[in-house]
């Protein structure tokens, strides 16, 4: 091994590890913080009473005017 590379110790592993346990410890006793829901806005209109579920719909009608040769 050269003289440049440093070489790997217990000590250093060892620290290593117990500073990314106090760190999981940290974490794990932490408060934990609730984001407030919001409320989901209905988007898509209902599905049609007989059945079905396709709709041309202005974003298809722009991807069929992009495939149009």
């Amino acid at each position: 091994m050269s003289e440049s590379q440093a070489k790997p110790s217990r000590r250093g592993f060892v620290l290593g590890a117990a500073v990314a346990g106090a760190a999981t410890a940290a974490v794990a006793t932490l408060p934990k913080t609730v984001t407030p829901e919001l409320p989901v806005a209905e988007t898509t209109p209902p599905a049609p009473a007989n059945g079905g579920g396709y709709r041309v719909s202005e974003h298809v009608k722009r991807y069929y005017k992009t495939t149009q040769v």
